[in-house]
């Protein structure tokens, strides 16, 4: 018995090394002819079935079909969209990567699905099913094409790389600078101008402290000491504005 082609409705080259194995199906998927897409969030079903201003139309109710098809070792998904009743052919999408079909951004129920037709004319339908089960299985059967296909053989590579990525940064920034057991810090303070500290005052071991500060001058040599430090800046200087320090104080008053 030939092997009828889901992307066409036409047999296929007999061969006998060809099978078909259907990856899911129900009946009662509404179809709809949808406006394209005008937002990079993905589509949007909820206008599709608006009560008032819907912006697509309901075509028909189909049977949805996923078939994997192999022959001579070759293997292909199509995802069929055929007459409820008949089982007629109405529209066919080749599930040839993951963007082929798209979830709709507000719902777990409603697809967008690129056909395709004679000659390569494509076209993107919406589907909707009524229940969330058959939505549900419908998602699964996809991924277990994508499995079959390969499809998550490159995603997988792609998120190693990027977990891979994403590690190294992690763990160069959390390189640890603290000190270790037995480890001291050192501080050199310059003695220009200073008297040496004597050594009462000091301490002759690293117990009393990890760097000793020299005493203040005299009181004769304080000009030469320590240079004049001019006052800080009154409140009134620093008191800025959030426009002149660079924050946006626009409709939200914070960014966005």
């Amino acid at each position: 018995m030939a092997i009828i082609d889901p992307a066409t409705g036409r047999p296929l080259p007999e061969s006998d090394a060809s099978f078909q194995r259907v990856l899911f199906v129900t009946n009662g998927v509404h179809v709809y002819g949808i406006p394209p897409i005008t937002s990079t969030k993905g589509f949007n079903a909820s206008s599709w079935t608006s009560t008032t201003q819907p912006t697509a139309q309901e075509i028909f109710t189909a049977r949805v079909r996923i078939v994997e098809t192999t022959i001579d070792s070759k293997v292909k998904v199509d995802i069929a969209l055929e007459d409820d009743n008949t089982g007629d052919l109405f529209a066919a999408a080749p599930y040839t990567s993951a963007a082929v079909v798209q979830q709709a951004s507000d719902s777990s129920r409603f697809f967008a699905v690129r056909v395709q037709g004679d000659g390569g004319m494509k076209a993107t339908l919406g589907i909707g099913f009524e229940d969330r089960g058959p939505a549900f299985d419908f998602s699964v059967a996809l991924r277990e094409a994508g499995k079959i296909l390969g499809m998550e053989d490159s995603s997988a590579a792609q998120s190693g790389r990027s977990s891979q990525a994403n590690s190294k940064a992690e763990g160069e920034s959390k390189q640890d600078f603290s000190l270790k057991e037995g480890e001291k810090i050192h501080i050199q303070v310059g003695q220009k101008g200073r008297r040496a500290p004597s050594p009462q005052t000091l301490g002759t071991s690293d117990s009393s402290a990890l760097f000793s500060i020299a005493p203040p001058p005299d009181a004769g040599k304080g000009s030469e000491a320590f240079p004049s430090i001019a006052p800080p800046p009154s409140s009134k200087d620093t008191q800025k504005s959030a426009q002149e320090l660079g924050f946006d104080d626009g409709e939200f008053g914070e960014f966005q």
